[in-house]
């Protein structure tokens, strides 16, 4: 590709990181969407960005889909070229949007997987031998009680914290948007525990959760640390952390049969997305529209 071209990609990832603020981990898949479209280009001897056609996005989605790639990772990248493009539609670099009608392959639902209560409290109520492990467990429980993503649970400042108040702040969730959530007794008491032990490398570190180096945790760490959690105390099922969000949402509707709450506790855009979440068979669906739906219900005379 030309030069110009390959600097129209950079200047599209700079503003999403300087003007838009996407998170690190947005910022990632961005660039690495993007760098399958440039193989791509290189590899069929396009030279600007403008000569991309519609057929040619359908084709480098195809090629991507005979590689392996599932449906929801088409639709990210479909996602991040849609987003480039406006990008350079925007900026009067092309005319038409190539990938605007593209679509990938539908892929089945599938229901997510969860831990009932009694495997929950196998995994939180075990007993622990170190300080990694009463931080292990702090992180354990903060995530099934208060339903937070992975990225949302390494991002955590002691600022966002108030244990007084049993609450804690998502500065920046899915699609950059802050929640504030509730925090168990259980989860309180484990946090407790945990920042007591807190060493941290630095006075300026402000992490919740740190490494054995007192940085900040990354989340390929926390996935470690739990699925050797598991091993340890003899749990067969591989679980991980996404798993234990799952179970939050399932379990807190089971119990309170609120969609809207969960969705709001979830941090979902949709509340579509929360019925998936959640595993919602039809029964209780029906029950909470008759319910909540004002001309649902059939007046008796």
């Amino acid at each position: 590709m030309q030069p110009i071209a390959k600097q129209q990609l950079a200047n599209f990832l700079t503003q999403l990181e300087f003007e838009q603020r996407v998170s690190i981990h947005t910022l990632k898949s961005y660039q690495r969407d993007l760098a399958h479209l440039v193989a791509f280009c290189l590899l069929n001897k396009f030279e600007q960005w403008e000569q991309l056609q519609t057929r040619d996005i359908r084709q480098h989605i195809a090629m991507r889909h005979r590689r392996g790639l599932g449906s929801k990772s088409l639709q990210r990248e479909l996602s991040a070229i849609r987003c480039f493009y406006r990008y350079l539609f925007n900026e009067a670099i092309v005319s038409i949007n190539p990938a605007q009608y593209v679509k990938a392959p539908k892929q089945a639902r599938t229901l997510p997987k969860t831990l009932d209560v009694d495997e929950i409290g196998g995994l939180l109520d075990a007993g622990v031998d170190s300080v990694l492990d009463v931080r292990d467990v702090a992180m354990f429980e903060l995530f099934y009680s208060s339903g937070l993503r992975l990225s949302e649970l390494v991002q955590l400042n002691l600022a966002d914290i108030d244990l007084r108040g049993k609450s804690l702040r998502v500065q920046a969730g899915k699609g950059g948007k802050a929640r504030i959530l509730p925090i168990g007794s259980k989860a309180i008491e484990a946090l407790q525990n945990w920042l007591t032990r807190r060493q941290a490398r630095s006075p300026q570190e402000v992490a919740v959760f740190l490494s054995v180096r007192g940085e900040r945790l990354c989340q390929r760490s926390v996935e470690y640390r739990l699925a050797q959690w598991c091993t340890k105390k003899g749990i067969q099922s591989h679980v991980h952390p996404h798993m234990l969000r799952h179970s939050f949402a399932s379990h807190l509707l089971q119990s309170s049969q609120d969609l809207r709450a969960v969705q709001e506790l979830l941090g979902h855009s949709s509340i579509s997305t929360t019925q998936i979440y959640t595993h919602l068979d039809f029964e209780h669906l029906a029950k909470v529209y008759d319910n909540a739906h004002p001309r649902a219900k059939k007046k008796l005379f």
